[in-house]
């Protein structure tokens, strides 16, 4: 396996092989995404990689594309577009300023069905946090997956706000090293 970074859009020519490492990570279940939400994904790619802090981890076998991550720094002030509105909510405003504007957030992080079990994604989160500013680094994702939740767990990532389980909410996770990681608040 090899893992490389990308830091700009030198990643392009490789949207077609994320894209479909893309479809074979999210068009199943628990997520059901569909090929519109994978065309999305590699039209949102393109404006992505000019992000500022954006960085993107690669795994490759041979010259197969396996699995990805990307992530950015969060800017200020703290968005309100995309799934931005229930981080705050969970958070709290103050605390979404103050835990997630500046670091790093992990955008994606994909694999495909045949490399999982095999410490791919692990080693991907890792690689793209490696430069997060004083180890600051966060993701969402939802409790439809308890995989996805699992996982970041077992990386020793922290959820840091907690919807009903058995409704479809967003969860921020902070990172291992993320200062606030011991403020989180735990679940009941």
């Amino acid at each position: 396996m090899d893992i490389r970074i990308f830091t700009d859009g030198n990643l392009l020519p490789h949207g077609a092989a994320l894209r479909s490492v893309y479809i074979d990570a999210f068009c199943t279940p628990p997520w059901n995404e569909g090929e519109e939400k994978a065309d999305g994904f590699a039209v949102r790619l393109t404006s992505n990689v000019r992000r500022p802090g954006f960085t993107a981890a690669v795994a490759f076998d041979g010259r197969r594309v396996v699995g990805f991550a990307t992530a950015w720094t969060t800017p200020t002030p703290f968005p309100s577009d995309r799934c931005y509105p229930q981080a705050a909510a969970g958070l709290g405003h103050g605390r979404a300023v103050d835990w997630l504007c500046g670091a790093l957030e992990i955008d994606e992080l994909a694999v495909r069905n045949s490399a999982r079990g095999t410490g791919t994604a692990g080693t991907l989160l890792r690689t793209v946090t490696e430069g997060a500013p004083g180890g600051r680094a966060w993701l969402l994702t939802s409790v439809r997956s308890s995989r996805a939740m699992a996982f970041y767990r077992r990386e020793r990532w922290t959820q840091a706000t907690h919807p009903s389980p058995e409704g479809h909410g967003t969860v921020v996770f902070l990172g291992p090293s993320h200062p606030a990681g011991s403020l989180a608040a735990p679940p009941l």
